[in-house]
Order: C-alpha cells, then structure tokens, then sequence
C-alpha cells in the first residue's frame, strides 16, 4: 500500500508545494510544530532513510538545505531545524522547521499551530518563490 507521501507525489492528495525536482519534493506539513514546517521527501518510497542509495541520499540533503534557506528568508526565526524521525510515515522525509527555542521543535503528537489553507497557500507560494 502506497504511503501518503506516495499518495501527494502521484497527485492524489493535494499538498501546499515548495518545491520539486525530478527526485525529490518539499511541501508544507499539515500539522506544523512551528509556522513554516516543511517535509522534504525522496519520491521514490524508502521506509528508512539509511536505506536510501547514497547519490539520493547526498541529493536529499542538498536539496533540505536549498528549501531550508529560502524558509529563513520568509519565515522569521532563529533557525531552520532538522528533523529525521522518520517513524509516523514509512517514507523516507526530512522535517524543516523554523524554530526560536527548542519548545518549537518537541513532537508531542499534535500540531502545535494551527493555519488555515489559505495562509498555507500564501506561505507556500513566497517560500516557492524564495528557492533558488
């Protein structure tokens, strides 16, 4: 069974989208921990990310940090953390999340702020546009 990621890269599930290669795919988590939080995902559906062929493995990284700069540039914050639990969806994905302390980043099981789809599709567009 396709994971949901699987899902959103085939178009099946609409997502708020960064950006994209013929590789890889960033787009807005739909249950942020901070206002920006980003999932950076290979396409090809790898439960672990350790298991990713290192050429995709070293792409997925290069392609974290050029999202990850253009979030800096529209999102106000201290940093850009990195993510990699990789647990809750078995497909391989990196989490971007603009945070000020470490209370923006603990996972608790819930989304920690709630924005609507149209402030998703605003945020979105101005991060996509921001990627370079």
């Amino acid at each position: 069974m396709a994971s949901i990621f699987t899902k959103i890269v085939n178009g099946e599930i609409p997502c708020h989208k960064i950006a994209e290669t013929e590789n890889y795919l960033a787009f807005l988590d739909v249950r942020p921990q901070s206002y920006g939080h980003t999932l950076c995902i290979t396409k090809e559906e790898i439960s672990y990310v350790f298991d990713v062929e290192d050429e995709l493995y070293a792409g997925l990284w290069m392609f974290s940090k050029i999202v990850a700069k253009a979030l800096k540039k529209v999102v106000p914050c201290k940093r850009v953390c990195v993510v990699v639990i990789g647990d809750e969806v078995p497909h391989t994905h990196v989490h971007l999340i603009p945070f000020n302390s470490m209370e923006d980043v603990t996972f608790s099981g819930k989304a920690k702020v709630e924005i609507s789809q149209e402030e998703m599709a605003e945020l979105a567009a101005k991060v996509a546009a921001a990627v370079v």
